[in-house]
């Protein structure tokens, strides 16, 4: 591409005249808003550099046309964050800016783009494909400061449809590397009729904001492809793989890559490897999408075909069911033949809502809810709610009594006879757990559980246990309770067309209570991070068999003493030899979610219930860095709360933390958060070198405003 530019002494002087516009505008107003965020570097930088360069990148498409001989224009602005013009050629304003663009309609009586800019792709399994792309060769022409026209060398085929919607596609960066800045990506789209009439048509199925609970800022192809509604024109039915011969169309492509691990066609041993190319091997096999707890069910559509979000065809999923789209994950079906479908043999999508109705009168049919009802959240499950309302007799050296109730979800009791199982955990002091002895007899280290099945109970749910460990006589402070508690109820469930009685096991949301056992204020647990946060991911955390799902609840097990110890010498060998694996909260979370970053010679392995081992360094976190790539653990408020990340003192913890597997042990409470993801031993000698009797130094440098506060280090934009 060629950038065009009117005479120079005008251009300067259009470039003057907006700029002395802006600036009074500026002036005349209050203060503007910082508009940099703490995940940007501009929101650290030196002031003035900032004020020079202004980071930031934002493409607007103003308006486009398809001329009657298939010419195509399409007119935009180039804006930093504060609006301000930017010159593509860096050099009116700082950084050049490169762009790349696409134009695609959607033909009337279809839903998905055909690109009208294509490019040649050879391979080994198709010799040559016409794959959507950027056009190449078009021309630029700045027309006023910030504002440009390009005119794409691809033109609309002869007879083009003037009455469809056309959508045009900007993608582009601005390179600010010679200032420090790290690079800025942006993309646009623009919808129009080429006869001028109202858009009616769109492709809008998903939306982006749906993607980046998981993905924080959805982006891909090194980082300038960014948003759901410029993905689309590329990433449908005209985009194949010639190196696999597989399908990158978006309603594929996507199910697929979430399906990852959970495909049929993986689960028999296969591989799903969508692409090939100078870039690399895609296989996605090991994916795991990290919805619903302990089971990471796939089922639950509706995490990204979300109903609340405003996408126009947000019911599509449910009432245009397809051979493609449902094939994508249960790619066991073969529709020609009828294999693994109770419905047989499928020529094409005409018939497949006859059966597949949006939803039906119960879960497990076979409309598209019904069949993808995760079993914890279904409808015919009579409930469980435990809530404490009471703690009482919970001063030291006394046995708390803790009052609770026990509800279905039509609000009336339920018998603790009718449950798997119910206990309380007590522990404290709420400062940092871990190092309490509630008794000689108790080796859970920090903690004690009782199981509450004897707890006495009237025939609405309340009911009252007094338990039989004690609070430490010498305590001071507040302590807490907390209850597990789960059932089973069976349901009929259709598999293959027949009904079956199936039985689903789910647990009670964990309630805490927290008492003092001295007198003084009641002082609650720090909140380091917040379930909701962890919930934006994974829609209903719970592990241990859906016991356990509320990180207030989590912390007192997962404390800074507690290590695998009591399973590890249960475990196959070599595991049951080697050292006992730390998994207080903070160092458990920080290296599971670490996942495939971690070095090969440290992988994080817990020896769990029954000698089971769980290998957590296969993780791929979900969060995409500004390039575009998975496994970007630097956006820290994705589970942090409060800015804990900071390594405040009163956020971070007290006690030292055991950790029989690393570098330093015990290890203090700062060191063993940040050495959870940075974990060469460098950064170990680092940790340990500024540490001593005193405590750890590490605010010093690295403590909110300081020189290298965690927030500035980790921040990528």
């Amino acid at each position: 591409m060629r950038t065009l530019f009117v005479t120079p002494n005008r251009f300067r002087a259009l470039w003057r005249a907006a700029l002395a516009v802006i600036i009074v505008a500026l002036s005349l107003s209050s203060a503007p808003k910082n508009p940099y965020n703490s995940h940007q570097k501009a929101f650290y930088a030196d002031a003035s550099t900032v004020e020079y360069v202004n980071p930031g990148l934002t493409i607007t498409i103003n308006s486009a046309a398809v001329a009657s001989d298939g010419t195509i224009t399409a007119s935009y602005s180039l804006t930093d964050p504060n609006g301000l013009p930017l010159d593509s050629a860096g050099v009116q304003t700082p950084g050049a800016i490169s762009l790349s663009f696409v134009a695609a309609t959607i033909p009337n009586g279809q839903e998905q783009y055909t690109a009208y800019t294509t490019k040649v792709a050879t391979g080994t399994v198709i010799a040559s494909v016409n794959q959507p792309g950027a056009d190449s060769g078009g021309t630029s022409v700045n027309i006023a400061p910030g504002q440009y026209t390009y005119t794409f060398k691809t033109k609309a085929p002869t007879g083009f449809d003037p009455t469809a919607t056309h959508t045009i596609g900007i993608y582009g960066s601005r390179n600010l590397t010679e200032w420090n800045f790290p690079t800025d990506y942006a993309s646009a789209t623009y919808n129009f009729v080429p006869n001028g009439a109202k858009v009616t048509v769109t492709r809008d199925v998903i939306e982006t904001a749906s993607c980046d609970q998981c993905h924080n800022e959805l982006s891909a192809h090194g980082g300038s492809r960014r948003g759901l509604n410029l993905c689309v024109l590329c990433h449908q039915p005209q985009n194949v793989d010639p190196n696999t011969g597989d399908t990158l169309d978006a309603k594929v492509f996507y199910h697929k890559i979430h399906m990852g691990a959970n495909l049929p066609s993986v689960v028999a041993g296969g591989q799903y490897i969508p692409a090939v190319n100078s870039f690399g091997t895609f296989n996605f096999s090991t994916v795991i999408f990290p919805v619903d707890g302990s089971i990471k069910d796939p089922r639950n559509c509706e995490v990204c075909h979300q109903q609340t979000t405003g996408a126009a065809q947000a019911k599509a999923f449910m009432t245009e069911p397809s051979i493609v789209a449902c094939g994508s994950c249960h790619d066991d079906v073969n529709f020609a033949t009828g294999a693994n479908h109770p419905g047989g043999i499928q020529v094409n999508d005409a018939e497949c809502a006859n059966c597949h109705i949006p939803q039906g009168e119960m879960d497990f049919d076979a409309s598209i809810l019904g069949a993808h009802v995760v079993p914890t959240n279904s409808s015919l499950l009579q409930g469980l709610s435990v809530k404490i309302t009471n703690v009482t007799k919970g001063l030291a050296g006394t046995a708390p009594t803790v009052a609770f109730t026990v509800k279905n979800s039509a609000g009336a009791g339920v018998p603790l006879s009718q449950l798997a199982s119910i206990s309380v955990t007590m522990a404290g002091p709420t400062t940092d757990y871990g190092y309490t002895s509630f008794g000689s007899g108790v080796t859970t280290p920090g903690y004690v559980t009782e199981s509450m099945s004897g707890a006495s109970c009237d025939n609405n749910g309340n009911c009252q246990y007094t338990m039989t460990h004690q609070v430490p006589a010498a305590a001071t402070g507040t302590y807490a309770v907390g209850i597990e508690a789960r059932r089973t109820d069976t349901v009929p469930e259709l598999i293959n067309g027949a009904t079956v009685q199936t039985a689903i096991e789910y647990g009670t949301l964990n309630p805490v209570s927290y008492f003092s056992v001295d007198g003084s204020p009641v002082t609650p647990r720090r909140q380091v991070i917040a379930l909701t946060n962890c919930n934006g991911c994974h829609q209903m955390l719970s592990e241990h068999g859906s016991l356990r799902n509320n990180t207030d609840y989590c912390v007192f097990c997962h404390n800074p003493s507690d290590t695998d110890f009591s399973e590890r010498p249960s475990g196959p060998a070599p595991y049951n030899t080697q050292p006992d694996q730390g998994i207080n909260f903070n160092l458990l979370v920080h290296r599971i979610h670490y996942g495939v970053n971690q070095p090969s010679n440290r992988p994080f392995i817990v020896i769990g219930y029954g000698g089971s081992v769980n290998n957590f360094s296969g993780i791929l976190f979900p969060v995409l860095s500004p390039s575009g790539t998975a496994t970007n653990t630097e956006i820290c408020s994705m589970c942090h709360a409060n800015s804990s990340e900071m390594n405040d003192l009163a956020l971070t913890g007290l006690n030292p933390v055991t950790d029989p597997q690393g570098p330093i042990n015990p290890i203090q409470p700062f060191s063993s958060a940040c050495t959870g993801c940075h974990m060469d031993i460098a950064t170990a000698a680092h940790t340990l070198s500024n540490t001593n009797s005193l405590g750890e130094a590490c605010n010093v440098c690295h403590g909110s405003g300081a020189a290298y506060a965690v927030d500035s280090v980790h921040a990528q934009y």
